[in-house]
């Protein structure tokens, strides 16, 4: 099994590093959305603060580097480079699928990041559909506790397992075990795609037995879809290539869902390549913005070369607040200078 998994874990870097594995009509709907620019704010740029809470733990700026890998020989090298940025930056870290650390113990070093990474939040993560495959609260509790997590977040996958030689398919009776698990663990527990986005309907559905955060994770970005394409067999990479354009856009995730979060978070991701993407987002509803894809080869360099990204993107933030008026995130969620291009 451990050799199985790191196998699949280490094609799944080298996939998203080296294929084209993104859609080539779908965008994330950002580019609909434009700032009225303010030419007097009224402000100085030094007094924008852009630190944000991720519930008990605060955060240097309203970031998260969204899941990514896990459970492969050079997935260590790359989560101890992001952990370690994440540290400097003060952004939040999400991991890995971790059902990896509870198959093998060959790989759950890739996953033992809070020694670099002290003070910020860590998000472990689990794909749903395992509490149907043997996880329960115990194997959960296990995960919790060797990540050190200050928070779960269950991924939600299905056309990535139909496609994935090894996948889980049962998604049958999942929103009960989801209900069962955020009442019996001591963290808070989240949902998130995987590039396909959630509506309303189904983000509704989830808060109602007690999610306590939503990541989008909408389309437009990677989709994994199409990075299963390359590991499977010809019938399902036929298949696959019909689901390219599939999906929610992750600006009309964020904007549908945003009204009922009341006060959960919200996190934006799926697609976002700049801090002005990320404004986008925040002043569309959400908590925080999730860079994924768009930072990986990065991690693969050096800790040097992914915080120099890291401070383009906050520069990036910094600016676009500065250029609408607006002095924090909570300002930059209720501004009225975000509009909605509508074309002809």
């Amino acid at each position: 099994m451990s050799k199985q998994l790191n196998k699949r874990k280490a094609e799944h870097i080298q996939i998203v590093l080296e294929e084209h594995v993104t859609g080539n009509e779908i965008t994330t709907g950002l580019e609909q959305f434009h700032f009225i620019h303010n030419a007097l704010p009224e402000l100085a740029f030094s007094d924008i603060q852009i630190d944000q809470t991720f519930f008990s733990k605060e955060c240097k700026a309203p970031f998260l580097i969204s899941s990514m890998t896990g459970g492969a020989n050079f997935a260590e090298t790359i989560n101890r480079n992001l952990a370690t940025a994440a540290e400097q930056r003060g952004w939040a870290l999400a991991l890995g699928s971790t059902r990896a650390l509870i198959e093998s113990e060959a790989y759950r070093q890739s996953f033992d990041l809070r020694k670099y990474a002290p003070t910020i939040p860590i998000i472990a993560n689990l794909g749903a559909v395992q509490l149907n495959y043997g996880f329960s609260v115990t194997e959960c509790r296990q995960i919790i506790e060797y990540t050190d997590a200050d928070a779960l977040v269950l991924h939600l996958n299905s056309l990535q397992e139909v496609i994935q030689p090894e996948g889980n398919t049962n998604f049958s009776s999942l929103l009960p075990k989801i209900e069962n698990l955020c009442a019996a663990l001591c963290i808070p527990v989240g949902i998130k795609e995987v590039g396909w986005g959630i509506d309303p309907s189904i983000a509704r559905q989830l808060l109602d037995v007690g999610i306590s955060f939503i990541d989008v994770a909408g389309a437009g970005g990677t989709s994994w879809s199409q990075v299963e394409k390359f590991r499977t067999d010809p019938i399902k990479q036929r298949a696959a290539a019909a689901f390219s354009e599939w999906g929610i856009p992750t600006a009309r995730s964020v904007e549908d869902i945003a009204p009922i979060a009341d006060e959960k978070l919200l996190i934006a991701s799926g697609g976002l390549h700049t801090g002005v993407d990320a404004a986008k987002c925040i002043a569309l509803g959400a908590d925080f913005a999730g860079f994924g894809r768009s930072i990986l080869k990065e991690a693969t360099f050096s800790v040097e070369s992914i915080i120099q990204t890291m401070e383009v993107r906050e520069l990036e933030l910094r600016m676009a607040m500065f250029a609408v008026g607006v002095q924090n995130p909570n300002e930059l969620q209720q501004t009225n200078r975000l509009q909605k291009i509508t074309r002809d």
